[in-house]
């Protein structure tokens, strides 16, 4: 009996629609996240002077912290952004699959 309901849940066209797009955006952000890590991680193995750069003259903080600290705030802000569309947009649209299956 389960096994029916979940198969006409899957082949629902709304929830190949949902599969789909969520996929597609958790991949966009995760490349996006990707790049700016891995490319932080070139620029230590490559270029570490651009990162020792002090702020100021005479500063003990140089350009690597803020940097790095931005890099963990755009994890935080990719996670939001894919919390915020997955809380409105995927939400609606699973809810919709549920009562189109009862």
């Amino acid at each position: 009996m389960e096994h029916q309901a979940y198969a006409r849940v899957r082949s629902h066209p709304k929830f190949v629609e949902l599969v789909e797009r969520r996929s597609r955006y958790a991949w966009t952000l995760s490349i996006a996240m990707l790049a700016i890590y891995y490319g932080f991680i070139m620029v230590v193995a490559f270029a570490p002077e651009l990162l020792g750069v002090p702020l100021a003259d005479g500063a003990v903080m140089t350009v690597g912290i803020p940097v790095g600290i931005l890099i963990i705030l755009a994890a935080f802000v990719l996670t939001g952004l894919y919390v915020r569309r997955a809380n409105s947009e995927f939400d609606a649209l699973t809810q919709e699959i549920l009562e189109a299956s009862k």
